[in-house]
């Protein structure tokens, strides 16, 4: 091979390096663009102070006391100065309690960081798993305020509404009751006023300590039952315990 041919195919190497680099730099970028689009750049860490109720937690966030508005879910009302507690908000609230109370989180963002409250608004991440999600898919909550899309994680979230909704969880076993625009009031009522034979009978006081009270409670009568359960188990499971004598 005369010196002409050795340098063309050395040049031949040379250009071919050169494209794998630059291969290797436009893979690079694109997954970069990806992590940013998908919103894993915006994961910060947070301790979890306080849960509120299903759908909002007090935070510990860069040294600073904040409270956190789930994006993208509602859970039936507990605490609203304006509303009854509204099925299901006992249960949600209690969820979020076993799943997240003084628990590290991860803080997702995805749009505005705030609402009009001064709340922070995101997708709360807790042991790996996406929480917001976890609370449609069980029918805590409903998928809700889709105020600015697309959202990162908004096909996921319809997806488990629609399975939720299928197998009837939760909030959708009452018919009529899950809309548009929140829960229906009238469907509780109408609830709350039909006399059920079966309907259970142990009552749950979430308070600070989630104590239950059976009949046989010497405290059951002045207690106002924020849920109800039909078991001594069930409500052992759901985090609750009888009361000290």
């Amino acid at each position: 091979m005369n010196w002409k041919n050795s340098f063309s195919a050395l040049l031949i190497i040379m250009l071919l390096l050169a494209g794998c680099g630059t291969a290797q730099v436009h893979e690079q970028n694109s997954f970069n663009s990806n992590v940013e689009k998908n919103g894993a750049e915006t994961l910060e860490t947070a301790e979890v102070l306080r849960v509120i109720d299903g759908d909002t937690v007090k935070v510990r966030y860069k040294g600073k006391e904040e409270t956190v508005r789930l994006l993208l879910v509602d859970t039936p009302e507990t605490k609203h100065p304006d509303l009854p507690v509204q099925p299901f908000g006992p249960e949600a609230s209690a969820f979020a309690e076993k799943t997240l109370d003084g628990k590290d989180i991860q803080l997702e963002f995805d749009g505005p960081r705030k609402d009009h409250y001064g709340r922070l608004l995101a997708y709360v991440w807790v042991d790996g798993v996406n929480f917001n999600e976890l609370l449609v898919k069980e029918g805590y909550a409903r998928y809700a305020y889709i105020i600015d899309p697309p959202y990162v994680y908004q096909d996921e979230m319809e997806k488990v509404e629609e399975a939720a909704k299928s197998e009837m969880q939760g909030i959708w076993s009452i018919p009529g009751y899950v809309t548009e625009h929140g829960f229906n009031q009238e469907i509780e009522k109408q609830t709350e006023d039909v006399p059920d034979n079966n309907s259970c009978l142990i009552k749950g006081n979430i308070g600070s300590d989630k104590i239950y009270h059976t009949q046989e409670s010497p405290w059951y009568e002045q207690t106002k039952a924020e849920v109800m359960f039909c078991t001594e188990m069930e409500a052992i499971e759901a985090g609750f315990r009888a009361p000290r004598q």
